[in-house]
């Protein structure tokens, strides 16, 4: 079994340390030599950090460590240029200090290569900056490279703290704004980052920057594809079916459901996580890798502001196409955001419009258990466990299964409750989708939505809950639309539950099964 990358962001410590790699040296070599300024926005942990170190090995003439890639055959004449890699994960920010501490340590580093760190004294990053593209420029005798690894990262650490965020916003506009005025000294510049702060101080002035993460092109420069993923990893892939009871088959089908469907432009061709894929082919279990490595805090906290109508997810989030990458900080609509991070991605294109929606299981279920607690407000360390629900359906026990969400529901405090029916339903949406491939929410039919369907192997369940209404009303509405003629000719027993929701009580009143 080969030595899986995970954690490693450094081009020149992957090949030499004998790492699995997927060669991306092509989408290098036509980046690096198709214009000068670029902007290229990706999810978290999905490769930016190493498509720029090794860009950083190409501008720096390293050809010993693209042997048998496709740059080798791409590149003729090797040249050696002066790299400048700022990268803004050194640090975190909560404020002006932090940020300028941070770009002093990235800045120090080059100032002394260059021989002019005893002459920064009083000046500002952003004039500090300037300098030091002039000087390695002149020294050098070259054009200067500039790399910034997430340049936005100041920006999504401080978006809840107003004034620092906007102290941020004005520093780094300063600081970015060199890149315009010292054209004359650069051969390429590439900016990455999760989001594009469009329209607002930072990109103001940055309007020559070709912003290339939705170009199709490109779609695969970042992340693995299908392809990719069975031409590199056939023997891990193997290995982990072996070890889950799977055939190769299933095995893959599984990697696909959980970490595939990213998608970064009109292309056919979905991306897979990275993250995720190489920690399951490692450890060989399935679990919510990516997920588990950063809470979307600031992500929540952008829904709730917005009250963002969650069951909008349950069939797609459209969005016109010229807004998809302009989020606005401090604006009401955090659908942008949440494509821009990754919780959401391209699913259709019509009429210059989006249809958004979740890439995978792995962000469909991740996201939506860490939204669970501020819509039904659980204490800590009281998890939902929906293991328990699945296993009374797939016994046939209905009432068991009620049981359970009628102690779900009691355990909301009462002053926390908000009474809308919309809360309600939303409560609903979270609860079900958590079942996870078993159930579906607000299920779509030609005459409405059922409120939920759970299937297992002998059975298919129809659920209708009634606000304020009877449960008669609500099995009523099962047959007057519908809801369950999709699954008589499938074989299983067709169940329906029509349940009535007592807004007083806050909770399921009664049920009736048929």
């Amino acid at each position: 079994m080969r030595r899986m990358p995970i954690g490693i962001q450094d081009f020149d410590s992957l090949i030499t340390g004998g790492y699995a790699y997927i060669d991306k040296t092509r989408w290098v070599y036509e980046l690096a030599n198709e214009g000068v300024y670029f902007f290229l926005g990706r999810p978290r942990r999905f490769g930016k950090s190493l498509l720029l170190s090794t860009l950083c090995a190409y501008f720096e003439g390293k050809r010993e460590l693209f042997r048998g890639l496709a740059m080798e055959g791409l590149e003729k004449e090797w040249a050696s240029w002066p790299v400048l890699h700022i990268d803004l994960n050194v640090s975190s920010y909560r404020n002006a200090e932090d940020l300028e501490s941070g770009l002093d340590t990235n800045l120090r580093r080059f100032e002394r290569v260059w021989g002019i760190d005893g002459q920064t004294s009083g000046k500002t990053p952003a004039a500090r900056f300037y300098d030091l593209i002039q000087t390695a420029c002149e020294k050098s005798g070259r054009r200067i490279v500039v790399l910034v690894d997430e340049y936005d990262r100041p920006l999504l650490q401080t978006m809840e703290a107003g004034a620092a965020n906007d102290e941020m916003r004005t520093a780094l506009k300063g600081f970015y704004g060199v890149l315009k005025s010292a054209n004359q000294w650069l051969r390429f510049v590439l900016l990455t980052g999760v989001t594009k702060f469009s329209r607002v101080s930072v990109f103001s002035d940055l309007n020559m920057l070709r912003d290339i993460s939705m170009e199709e092109p490109y779609n695969g420069i970042c992340g693995i594809s299908a392809r990719e993923l069975e031409e590199n990893f056939k023997t891990e892939l193997s290995a982990l079916a072996e070890k889950n009871g799977m055939t190769y088959g299933e095995a893959v089908a599984e990697m696909k459901r959980r970490y595939d469907g990213y998608r970064f432009s009109d292309a056919d061709e979905s991306m897979y996580n990275p993250f995720s894929v190489l920690n399951t082919l490692k450890k060989k279990v399935f679990s919510y890798y990516w997920f588990k490595t950063g809470t979307p805090t600031f992500l929540i906290e952008q829904i709730r502001k917005a009250d963002f109508d969650l069951l909008k997810f349950a069939g797609g989030v459209e969005i016109p196409a010229h807004s998809i990458d302009d989020y606005r900080a401090g604006g009401d609509n955090p659908v942008p955001l949440l494509y821009q991070s990754g919780y959401l991605t391209i699913v259709g294109h019509r009429n210059d419009r989006y249809m958004l929606d979740f890439p995978n299981e792995e962000v469909r279920y991740g996201f939506l258990r860490e939204l669970l607690p501020y819509y039904t407000y659980r204490p800590p360390g009281q998890e939902f466990f929906a293991d328990y629900f699945i296993d009374d359906l797939r016994a046939g026990d209905v009432d068991g299964f009620m049981g359970r969400m009628r102690a779900f529901f009691a355990n909301i405090p009462y002053e926390l409750n908000d009474n809308t029916e919309r809360h309600y339903q939303t409560v609903f949406y979270l609860v079900f989708t958590m079942l996870g491939q078993y159930a579906q929410a607000e299920v779509r039919s030609a005459k409405g939505r059922a409120d939920a369907v759970v299937r297992t192997p002998d059975a298919v369940y129809v659920f209708e809950f009634k606000l304020n209404g009877t449960a008669e009303e609500a099995l009523a509405q099962i047959d007057d639309r519908g809801y369950a003629i999709p699954y008589e000719a499938g074989g299983r027993k067709v169940v329906k539950i029509g349940a009535a929701f007592d807004k007083d009580e806050r909770n399921i009143s009664r049920w009736l099964v048929r």
